[in-house]
C-alpha cells in the first residue's frame, strides 16, 4: 500500500518561495507508470491540480501555475518536492501530494501572510 506524507513550513511570507516535500513509502517513486502529483485546496474552494512528476522523471504543470512551479524528485530518499515561487495570500491552501487518484497524503496547511 502506497503511503504519502507532506512536510514543510506552515507559514510563508509573501514573495517568498514555498517548498514542500512528499515522502513516499510502500512503493518506489521510479516504479513504472506511477504518477506523483501535487494538488491544493484553498479555503472555501475546490481542488486544484498543480503538477506532477512521473516514474520516468518527466514533469508536467498546470498552465496557470507553470511560470511559478517546479517539481523535482530525490530517488535516493524516495521523495518528490514542490517549489512555488513568488507566493501571495491567494496561495494559502491545504497542499496534498498523491499517487494517481487512489493514494493521497493527509495534506499540510500553508498560510501565506506577513
Amino acid at each position: 500500500q502506497v503511503q504519502l506524507q507532506e512536510s514543510g513550513p506552515g507559514l510563508v511570507k509573501p514573495s517568498q518561495t514555498l517548498s514542500l516535500t512528499c515522502t513516499v513509502s510502500g512503493a518506489s517513486i521510479t516504479t513504472n507508470y506511477y504518477y506523483w502529483s501535487w494538488i491544493r485546496q484553498p479555503p472555501g474552494k475546490g481542488l486544484e491540480w498543480m503538477g506532477a512528476v512521473v516514474y520516468s522523471g518527466s514533469t508536467s504543470y498546470s498552465p496557470s501555475l507553470k511560470s511559478r512551479t517546479s517539481i523535482s524528485r530525490d530517488t535516493s530518499k524516495n521523495q518528490f518536492t514542490l517549489q512555488l515561487r513568488s507566493v501571495t495570500p491567494e496561495d494559502t491552501a491545504v497542499y496534498y501530494c498523491a499517487e494517481g487518484v487512489a493514494s493521497w497524503g493527509e495534506g499540510t496547511q500553508v498560510l501565506v501572510s506577513s
